[in-house]
């Protein structure tokens, strides 16, 4: 399994189905993308499943939850799916996933999560995004009892555990082919 960028990339062996490809000949080319599909949908059903166990706050990792068909990575024999979050609809979702250092307050507005200002600090810039340490402890409000690091839920990753019923999903699809061949 490999994680790239917000995406995994789940290679699932299908090697013991070649004799089922074999007897379905043309038929197998037809039914790649649907068999292709029914593991994709057991992979983002199991990333749903692992984010309905997180607590929710705002509810959008959930709704940023995605599969799409990738034609450019896709061909004759192959149907490559990509399931992921979307990361503008959600972009805490790395921080859920991997987990992440909390060194200062937040607050919940109307507009999500924001990171308090210290009082003489309200209405000046805020730091770049590269500032040094020190600009950023002197512009936000450290957290009382010091940082303390966010343990990730690794909703993403959790769904490999599916690989099995997704190879069953698939199988089935090929199997349901293969009657209607016959």
């Amino acid at each position: 399994m490999a994680v790239a960028a917000n995406s995994l990339i789940a290679p699932v062996d299908l090697s013991g189905l070649q004799s089922l490809f074999d007897d379905l000949g043309d038929a197998a080319d037809e039914n790649v993308r649907p068999a292709a599909q029914a593991a994709a949908q057991v992979f983002y059903d199991a990333a749903g499943a692992n984010v309905a166990k997180i607590p929710r706050v705002s509810g959008k990792l959930a709704q940023a939850l995605y599969q799409a068909f990738s034609a450019d990575n896709s061909g004759p024999g192959l149907a490559e799916y990509h399931i992921s979050w979307n990361a503008r609809k959600a972009p805490h979702g790395g921080l859920v996933e991997y987990g992440h250092w909390q060194r200062y307050q937040v607050v919940m507005t109307s507009k999500g999560w924001v990171t308090a200002v210290r009082p003489e600090m309200i209405g000046k810039p805020k730091p770049r995004r590269r500032a040094s340490q020190a600009e950023k402890d002197a512009y936000y409000m450290p957290r009382p009892g010091g940082p303390i690091y966010i343990p990730g839920r690794a909703f993403m990753r959790g769904a490999m555990r599916a690989a099995p019923a997704a190879v069953l999903a698939s199988a089935a699809v090929l199997w349901d082919a293969l009657e209607k061949v016959k």
